[in-house]
């Protein structure tokens, strides 16, 4: 399960470390003018920022131009990438920046699009950045989209979500309103890729509220093969992105009162992080409680979210389930028969969300809350239980579809549309310290 694409940093940071692209290398030369626009103003002061790797002035630089993002993700994101160097300027207008820039931890090279608001200081109204594939021309990089273009990405993604989308009735209603607004011109003026892919997921969300559908843009060509499980080449290259982002694991530590903590930012295939996983839990092995830090997971892979649920629980545990509308089926998801290391059921569990808790981290809330297993502190999530799969329309365009929905054993429905209620709902930033003083509480009851 994922979310978030374009104008979504939080996305943009896992797609970066996710995409396939590892550029040539550039020669070193003097790093390009920045223009002295809002839009350049505001760049210059986000690279400054995120360059710095100091979170007292990116926190000052949000606080400024972006409020309301958490800073912990642009943290971990500047950790991943180890900073960017400017190559170039792509286009310039006074609200609106086009950049392209490498990252200093590797080779990859990524186009950036940056909007802001005609205020006293910039606001900014979008800001995203993607990873460029080998061998890509800047040419490509500047693709415009006309008339048949559109029409074909129209018929295209329509086509798709009647052929999968959870609820066929929703897939005809998002389609029949798309249709007319094309029909009415709404489109017409259009020539921005990113600008039709989010017009496009907008339409569409405007019907389903479903935060997982969304239509993506790619200004370099997408790959032209059939869609199927990842070849020996996909799978590498997922291993070695994983090694890379630490499996997702940000944070592992032991707290006073011997309180466990562990933070992670989205649940990876443990096929392959399986180790990344038993090396955090085992380190914890010998804690009275334990908190799961997910105010900034936004979701993965419901075998880890398995994998993990089974160090809280000494039998096996139902806790979710699959239904797929393409074969109506239905996947159970137990808690497993072995994992290494000493488990830690009995033991008081806190999960802290927020409302950039998504998807599958949802679900390990949502499932822990219903088994009656953890308490969850801090602000009701964002709602999203369809996994989502992608689907090529064309060369620059891919949707992504959710063809199936979560069903929880005890509850019989899921937190679509409404979010995981916490058990204690406090602010985010407080979260954290009012587990501590809960688990703290416990403990002391209990001697």
């Amino acid at each position: 399960m994922f979310s978030r694409l374009l104008f979504s940093r939080s996305c943009f940071a896992l797609l970066l470390a996710l995409a396939a692209a590892l550029a040539t290398q550039a020669t070193p030369q003097a790093p390009p003018a920045i223009p002295d626009t809002p839009a350049g103003r505001t760049f210059k002061a986000w690279l400054e920022a995120f360059n710095s790797g100091d979170r007292a002035q990116l926190d000052a630089y949000f606080h400024k131009y972006d409020p309301g993002k958490p800073v912990d993700q642009e943290m971990h994101f500047r950790g991943m990438t180890g900073g960017f160097d400017l190559l170039q300027i792509v286009k310039s207008e006074p609200l609106r920046l086009e950049f392209l820039v490498k990252e200093r931890r590797s080779e990859t090279t990524a186009i950036g699009k940056l909007e802001v608001k005609d205020s006293d200081p910039a606001q900014v109204v979008g800001f995203g950045v993607r990873a460029v594939p080998p061998g890509t021309k800047l040419s490509d990089l500047n693709y415009k989209i006309d008339a048949a273009t559109r029409t074909r990405v129209i018929d295209g993604a329509i086509d798709q979500l009647n052929e999968s989308y959870v609820f066929p009735e929703t897939a005809k209603k998002m389609g029949d309103l798309v249709k007319a607004k094309q029909k009415k011109g709404d489109y017409d003026s259009i020539t921005d890729g990113d600008a039709f892919a989010k017009m496009l997921t907008d339409n569409f969300q405007e019907v389903s509220h479903d935060k997982h559908l969304r239509v993506n843009f790619s200004p370099a060509p997408l790959p032209d093969r059939p869609a199927g499980p990842p070849n020996a080449e996909d799978r590498a290259r997922y291993r070695k992105d994983m090694e890379r982002m630490n499996c997702g694991f940000d944070k592992v530590e032991i707290l006073s009162g011997n309180v466990g903590y562990l933070k992670f930012n989205f649940f990876a295939d443990p096929d392959v992080c399986g180790p990344t996983a038993v090396a955090a839990m085992n380190f914890l092995a010998n804690v009275d409680a334990i908190i799961f830090d997910l105010r900034e997971n936004g979701g993965g892979d419901p075998k880890m979210i398995a994998f993990l649920s089974t160090y809280l629980f000494s039998e096996p545990t139902h806790l979710n389930d699959i239904w797929e509308r393409k074969d109506d089926s239905t996947h159970q998801y137990w808690t497993l028969p072995y994992v290494s290391g000493k488990r830690l059921d009995g033991k008081p569990a806190y999960v802290l969300t927020s409302k950039q808790t998504f998807s599958g981290a949802e679900e390990f809330s949502y499932n822990l809350k219903n088994l009656k297993r953890a308490t969850l502190i801090g602000e009701t999530t964002g709602g999203g239980a369809h996994p989502v799969s992608g689907h090529r329309i064309d060369a620059h365009f891919m949707i992504g579809v959710p063809f199936a929905r979560a069903i929880n054993p005890i509850s019989k429905t899921n937190w679509e549309g409404t979010g995981v209620e916490p058990d204690v709902k406090i602010p985010a930033a407080d979260a954290l310290a009012t587990a501590q003083k809960l688990a703290a509480e416990k403990l002391a009851s209990k001697q």
